[in-house]
């Protein structure tokens, strides 16, 4: 069975930067599955897959327009330390869910100068090309409530 729309797919992956750091790895424990077609994973590495197999296995370097996106950096900006009232002590690597240009969104704290505190609204991982070593684990069909519900059904799951 081959990986298309609204199928359910599990992976193994090994997830590395171009200085070949590993920055995550489902080896030793569960596959990441996911529905194919909805967006679940990145685009660049849900193209790769779609014709693939259940045994294939293969590397493929995704730029990072088709990762997470380029690093922009309209979206790092000083604000003042007031904008976090009621938080203390704030701490590097900080992260809090706010309004940003394009919506809801993460936005991290990546610099503390006195009262002027610098926050990245970029993912963590904008601007990085993704090396995925990638092994299909699983194919199958998607359940009808995964098509309504826009995502895999784990055991536990409860809606």
């Amino acid at each position: 069975m081959q990986v298309a729309n609204n199928m359910a797919v599990s992976i193994h992956y090994t997830l590395t930067n171009d200085e070949g750091e590993v920055i995550d790895s489902s080896i030793g424990s569960d596959a990441l599955v996911y529905l194919h077609g909805k967006g679940n994973i990145i685009s660049g590495l849900e193209q790769e897959l779609t014709g693939k197999e259940i045994g294939d296995q293969f590397t493929v370097r995704i730029p990072a327009e088709d990762a997470y996106g380029e690093f922009m950096p309209e979206r790092v900006q000083v604000i003042p330390r007031s904008m976090f009232e009621g938080i203390d002590p704030l701490e590097v690597g900080m992260q809090f869910h706010a309004e940003v240009s394009s919506g809801p969104g993460i936005v991290s704290i990546v610099d503390i100068d006195g009262d002027n505190i610098t926050i990245d609204g970029n993912h963590p991982l904008a601007g990085v090309p993704l090396t995925f070593d990638v092994e299909i684990v699983n194919v199958r069909p998607a359940t009808q409530e995964e098509l309504d519900h826009g995502h895999i059904h784990s055991s536990g799951c409860h809606h």
